[in-house]
């Protein structure tokens, strides 16, 4: 398979997403979604919790959508073209990087192949490249939902990240804890204190040195991860997958709700 070109230049997208996001906001192309948070402890986990004030700019934008979607014929794609004001950089020949329009944490990002990808289609070497490519400018969680039942929202092809630590007071990964009693088979973990389907595998933070390899070597563990929680080589099934500099932890989904809360990554 072909790995691709990364056109990003180091130590450049942070910048980028600063300059980008300061731009966005001021020509009113970022709608950013106001929040006020708290934090839940449970089982030793220090969980953040976003309250919205209101979704009323994402239901105007989506009954906007649905409207030319039954004008022109055509499912809409705000990726394909994406908005110019919403464009940081070009990661890769095969992905570009732009703001989240409908933004709930600072500096979130997508990360979109060029060309129109199912969101259902296995991830792939290119995918990997331009995540590593992100995750060795700045420190950030990214992460991947597979299809409709896994909580994506667009059908076209794209990872997210939001940069670290999650909230003003530092806070990490809330789950980052459970993770370091993970019980070890081969090459992958499980930790008991998750309550669901799951499995688990560091990853070495000196790789965003070599993005390149870096993705090389997180595509096999990937798929490794893959089989682990039943999932085949097919091009569909619905999971969850994150991903940090250190680790990355896959979740198979059978639905999308829990009760009446919308469920991803």
């Amino acid at each position: 398979m072909a790995q691709g070109k990364i056109l990003l230049k180091p130590g450049t997208l942070w910048t980028s997403v600063k300059e980008r996001t300061e731009y966005a906001l001021q020509c009113g192309a970022l709608l950013s979604i106001p929040t006020e948070f708290e934090f839940v402890e449970q089982d030793g986990v220090r969980f953040l919790v976003r309250i919205l004030s209101n979704l009323n700019r994402k239901k105007a934008a989506k009954k906007k959508q649905e409207k030319q979607s039954a004008t022109s014929g055509e499912e809409f794609n705000p990726f394909l073209p994406y908005e110019e004001d919403l464009f940081v950089a070009d990661i890769s020949d095969t992905h570009v990087c732009i703001l989240n329009k409908f933004n709930v944490v600072d500096y979130h990002l997508l990360i979109i192949t060029r060309g129109f990808e199912e969101q259902e289609s296995l991830l792939t070497l290119e995918d990997f490249t331009a995540m590593w490519a992100c995750l060795a400018d700045f420190d950030g969680l990214a992460f991947y939902n597979s299809g409709k039942t896994a909580g994506a929202s667009q059908r076209h092809k794209h990872l997210q990240l939001v940069p670290q630590p999650l909230a003003p007071s530092g806070l990490q990964i809330p789950i980052e804890a459970l993770l370091t009693s993970a019980q070890f088979q081969n090459s992958n973990a499980t930790s008991a204190k998750l309550p669901f389907v799951h499995a688990f595998a560091p990853l070495n933070s000196n790789w965003v040195r070599s993005p390149l390899a870096a993705a090389q070597e997180t595509l096999e563990i990937y798929h490794t991860l893959r089989h682990a929680v039943g999932l085949d080589d097919k091009q569909s099934g619905a999971y969850n997958l994150l991903a940090t500099r250190e680790w990355m932890l896959i979740v198979p989904r059978s639905q999308e709700h829990f009760q009446s809360i919308s469920v991803n990554s």
